[in-house]
């Protein structure tokens, strides 16, 4: 592992945060967007450093770049050697609530949507295909009878739907099988990386066309 050395005083090192949660009006500090390390002086000094009042005209979403976190250590500490890793902005999302919680309604109303959309979903399928009547010639051709109830082939595939169910989601309740996300969070990690993306271009755009504005007036 790299010791510091007594040089390494004089430097902080600093890695951006993905997203972060900030309040309305509230000053955003280096310490809310940003991990430092540094002397235990220096860095505490840094943590409280402000880079940016939230106003009413900000929205919800406001980015903080690294240029502006350098512009601020830089007039802050003139001497501070800066050393950057990371990403090379940080998303704020601007809440009454310090943390997100979850609205219940929505998610009960949610999972309600999913429930019966993904049973109905299943015995469209079932309908589409005749499942019964295969199920019914399967076990005619397993053990020669033949009945209007497979009850030897339906009980073992309905519990088999349920068990590919929990392997498919990866999940029984609140405890996890393993450490492999499933493919629905996947998915929501991919669409939550996509509105990001978009977000974070769409902020730097509104910045250019503002700095170009200020230029031209």
């Amino acid at each position: 592992m790299k010791q510091f050395r007594e040089t390494d005083n004089n430097v902080v090192y600093v890695r951006m945060r993905r997203r972060a949660v900030v309040v309305p009006r509230s000053v955003v500090t280096l310490g809310d967007v940003a991990r430092l390390i540094s002397d235990d002086i220096s860095e505490e000094r840094l943590k409280k450093l402000p880079l940016h009042r939230i106003t009413d005209k900000d929205g919800n979403l406001l980015l903080i770049d690294m240029l502006q976190v350098v512009k601020a250590i830089r007039e802050a500490e003139p001497g501070m050697i800066i050393e950057t890793f990371g990403e090379p902005h940080v998303l704020l999302e601007i809440s009454p609530a310090k943390k997100l919680k979850p609205r219940k309604l929505l998610l009960v109303l949610a999972w309600l949507l999913l429930f019966f959309g993904s049973g109905m979903a299943m015995m469209n399928f079932h309908a589409d295909v005749n499942m019964p009547a295969v199920q019914r010639r399967i076990t005619e051709l397993i053990t020669g009878r033949s009945g209007p109830h497979p009850w030897l082939f339906q009980i073992p595939y309905s519990i088999g739907i349920g068990m590919g169910m929990l392997l498919f989601f990866n999940r029984i309740f609140s405890k996890r099988l393993n450490d492999e996300p499933n493919p629905l969070e996947v998915e929501m990690f991919m669409y939550q990386e996509n509105v990001n993306h978009y977000v974070i271009t769409e902020e730097y755009r509104k910045k250019h066309e503002d700095q170009v504005g200020g230029d031209s007036g």
